[in-house]
């Protein structure tokens, strides 16, 4: 990845109050981008947003993807190069408990997003990122490629394959890569795994939930021991999105497509493999428990298949699963200790970003 790239670049980020949205504002701020977000306020409390300062990073507007006004004021206003689709309804469980918003968001707000691109002259890239999830599962060992079908069985992951299918839809009927010379707009997706990283405090997630348990100096709960996942850093997939951004910016229409962003086969583990490893590292007593409750269907295995980025980008995956749970149980010591956590992510990115110069 060029890192020199992102410097004065004006960058649109939606969803930039969540998780992976403050990890990638904090990222491209230090290059030296123009950051401009455009989310609702943090959706959990603590959040990485508040306690690294984003908001001071960032040229901030306070919005709803489900607002197509809003959105296009706002983009017009800040003429950006670059778009970066991130705000969603993130979490399966709560998708079974809100369908009809999950659709609104992850749907129309795709929509109303492609729908202010359209307005907007300035706009050369767009990378909408959606989920590993959105693809038909049936359980098998090997993993999807890119132009497999979409599917989804719960109402997240169902309304994440619709997000794809809104984007290749606009993408042929009005950025069509034929015609690029006249609209100068390469819109491409992102299919990540589950992402992990210091600073997540979403309810219903494995590490988040491992975190709050130990913090409180209780037993962790778990649902699904033998649930297999494609696990990592949150960086990992950042990286990729960036990279494909600066592919589309400077060579659009060869990359204006669905692109898988997975870690290696040997880091897709079952769910209390993670668990040991976390509490194993963390010390001091940590362990977990398996919960023999009622929960809704959740996959049992899923992975990316991603030779695809790997050939035509030249992204891969730099840290480990071992590394990436090394660093979330640095992170969030640094939490507890009440040190300044920024540092701590600005740390681990110089780190990551060495990580990828020595590879290449």
């Amino acid at each position: 990845m060029n890192g020199k790239f992102w410097k004065g670049k004006r960058v649109f980020v939606t969803g930039h109050t969540g998780f992976k949205g403050s990890w990638l504002c904090i990222w491209l701020s230090s290059l030296g981008a123009r950051v401009y977000g455009y989310a609702l306020s943090p959706p959990t409390e603590p959040s990485l947003f508040k306690l690294c300062r984003v908001k001071k990073l960032v040229t901030s507007t306070t919005g709803d993807v489900r607002n197509l006004r809003s959105l296009q004021k706002t983009m017009l206003s800040t003429e950006p190069e670059i778009v970066i689709h991130m705000a969603a309804q993130p979490l399966v469980r709560e998708s079974y408990r809100l369908p009809v918003e999950t659709y609104e968001i992850n749907v129309m707000g795709t929509v109303n997003l492609l729908e202010a691109v359209r307005t907007c002259k300035s706009v050369k890239a767009v990378v909408n990122v959606t989920t590993d999830k959105c693809y038909e599962n049936r359980e098998r060992l090997r993993g999807y490629r890119e132009d497999e079908p979409m599917g989804g069985y719960d109402p997240y992951s169902n309304s994440k394959a619709c997000s794809e299918l809104v984007t290749s839809a606009y993408r042929n009927s009005y950025f069509n890569p034929s015609d690029h010379a006249e609209h100068g707009v390469a819109v491409a997706t992102a299919r990540a795994g589950n992402v992990i990283g210091g600073g997540d405090w979403a309810a219903d997630r494995l590490i988040p939930d491992c975190i709050r348990a130990i913090l409180r100096g209780e037993t962790v709960r778990i649902r699904n021991p033998d649930s297999t996942r494609p696990w990592q850093h949150v960086l990992e997939p950042l990286s990729g999105y960036m990279m494909l951004a600066q592919k589309l910016y400077s060579k659009g229409p060869r990359y204006a497509s669905g692109w898988n962003f997975g870690p290696d086969n040997s880091d897709a583990r079952p769910v209390g493999w993670v668990l040991e490893e976390f509490c194993r590292q963390w010390g001091a007593g940590a362990s977990y428990v398996v919960d023999s409750g009622h929960h809704p269907h959740e996959a049992h295995y899923l992975s990316l298949n991603c030779s695809k980025a790997r050939k035509e980008l030249g992204w891969q995956p730099r840290w480990n699963l071992k590394q990436a749970l090394g660093s979330i149980v640095e992170w969030t010591r640094a939490y507890a200790r009440k040190e300044d956590v920024k540092r701590i992510c600005l740390k681990q990115i110089k780190e990551y970003s060495e990580r990828v110069t020595n590879l290449e």
